[in-house]
């Protein structure tokens, strides 16, 4: 197997397709294959750089004239929740939650269905098998987990979310998750957000990663709530998010 090196790993730019975020915009991305015994150490640099995974891919947007989507990281050792994110952790109170390795489940693609048809209706990912979620979750050649949540006084422990999460050096980054669609008062997104925050500050690190954050796009509005945030931004490296 060839290991990797930032030197001799190739970059690869798709062909533009429509924005998902603007409309009237084109999308494109510089991506590259994280294969062999560096993956893990080529991955932690080019997200330093603003990259994020997908699978055993890395990329990055490069669309020409727009850099609106920037990626984004929590300082979790500096957050304070507000009343709001309290409220939700006091009403989640009854949830349990367990690390486990990257094993697709029937549980969990029973879940990931309902969640798409709810709040993806019409998405490119409806159409996934429960075998392209299997490849979603454990084609992955960094360290990462799923992370469970479930009701802990039900008789049957109900799972009403997961979240997919690569372990970094420097604290963790949510890959992708989703939830029961129909425990809106949970705000469940937002608990799981909450919940990683405490999960790397109790292993002693330092950031939440959650991927692109783009100003203009109703879609991404709520990744601004959690403060303080660092934006990437270019040469200049992570910046104070104003």
């Amino acid at each position: 197997m060839t290991d990797q090196t930032p030197e001799t790993t190739q970059l690869f730019l798709t062909a533009a397709m429509p924005c998902p975020y603007l409309p009237g915009k084109q999308e494109r991305k510089l991506f590259t294959h994280l294969t062999g015994r560096r993956a893990a150490n080529l991955h932690h640099l080019l997200s330093e750089n603003g990259f994020r995974r997908s699978q055993n891919l890395i990329y990055r947007p490069a669309c020409e004239g727009c850099n609106a989507c920037q990626s984004v990281r929590i300082v979790a050792t500096d957050f304070v929740a507000s009343n709001r994110f309290r409220r939700v952790l006091r009403y989640n109170d009854d949830l349990s939650v367990e690390v486990r390795p990257t094993v697709a489940t029937g549980e969990q693609y029973d879940l990931f269905k309902r969640y798409l048809e709810s709040r993806h209706a019409g998405g490119g990912m409806n159409q996934m098998s429960f075998v392209d979620y299997e490849y979603m979750v454990e084609d992955t050649p960094v360290q990462s987990v799923l992370v469970e949540y479930r009701l802990r006084n039900h008789p049957d422990q109900t799972l009403v979310a997961v979240a997919l999460t690569d372990v970094m050096p420097d604290g963790l980054s949510m890959v992708y998750s989703f939830y029961d669609p129909d425990l809106t008062r949970r705000s469940l997104g937002s608990y799981l957000i909450l919940d990683h925050i405490e999960q790397v500050r109790s292993a002693g690190l330092h950031y939440v990663y959650l991927g692109y954050w783009v100003k203009d796009s109703p879609k991404m509005a709520y990744k601004a709530s959690y403060r303080p945030m660092e934006v990437q931004r270019g040469t200049l490296g992570w910046c104070p998010l104003d």
